[in-house]
């Protein structure tokens, strides 16, 4: 199992939010887009690069506590923009982060939502770099999704997401956050995701497991309650909920109750 390095994760939260652009070229900014209810392209355009410009301050000035983020996330104001302006402002800010990140350096000690834990590089400059390398790519499928387009992600990008998600997914912060996750554990209660698409040795299989008292996963080959069998691109749209766990390309074999319900109560952000 290889993760993205460090300056790779940097580098593609400037080539996701470039192939987002060419993406939408020539595209009506006021389309709605249906996986972020009450959002155009224009209005998503935004809120990437607000979050962008604000990770860029916290890794800059090596903030202790966490920034003001409320001009990204009510994005009334910024319902009908000028497209050509918004491009450009949208490439700057993700240049911005890539450049701050390494000038910074993974290690650099930093505020984030999150503890350092597992997986997730919380306290650390990486965490920022593996954040919005990943937001940007979900953020430009939540664009070509939008347009009726076919979204395509790279497959090392795809794999690094998914650990991801699922570290993300499982910190234990989330029972005192989201109270209604604990409800997710149970005997026997184990998910099994099985990309169809890739070579054996890129061992893109996950095990979640809910059996403990904490959520855990891990890269495996193991039966479970209930397998989701599909394409990686496609598996990792379902777990961000970007598309139904039902549909062309995907199987799913067993308790399909437990896969809906893990989905309904597991979130980040």
């Amino acid at each position: 199992m290889t993760l993205l390095s460090f300056d790779r994760r940097c580098s593609e939260i400037v080539a996701q939010t470039q192939l987002l652009l060419g993406s939408i070229e020539g595209a009506d900014p006021t389309r709605p887009v249906p996986t972020c209810p009450g959002w155009n392209v224009g209005q998503l355009l935004r809120h990437l690069g607000g979050t962008h410009r604000w990770a860029e301050e916290i890794v800059r000035t090596r903030a202790t506590e966490a920034l003001p983020d409320q001009h990204f996330r009510d994005l009334s104001p910024y319902a009908e923009e000028d497209p050509a302006g918004l491009a450009l402002w949208l490439v700057e800010g993700a240049q911005l982060l890539a450049d701050t990140l390494r000038e910074a350096g993974p290690e650099a000690r930093l505020w984030t939502p999150v503890p350092d834990f597992g997986q997730v590089a919380g306290g650390r400059a990486d965490f920022y770099a593996r954040r919005f390398a990943h937001e940007t790519a979900i953020h430009r499928a939540d664009a070509v999704l939008a347009l009726g387009a076919e979204y395509t992600l790279d497959q090392e990008v795809a794999l690094d997401g998914f650990d991801e998600w699922l570290a993300l997914g499982s910190l234990p912060m989330h029972f005192e956050v989201h109270p209604w996750m604990r409800e997710l554990l149970g005997p026997g209660r184990t998910l099994h995701f099985h990309a169809t698409d890739t070579a054996p040795e890129v061992a893109a299989e996950w095990v979640v497991d809910l059996t403990g008292d904490a959520i855990s996963w891990r890269r495996a080959h193991e039966k479970a309650a209930v397998a989701v069998r599909g394409p990686l691109t496609d598996l990792l749209l379902i777990i961000y909920k970007r598309r139904p766990a039902r549909g062309a390309g995907v199987e799913i074999l067993g308790d399909e109750k437990l896969l809906d319900f893990w989905l309904e109560r597991v979130s980040f952000g």
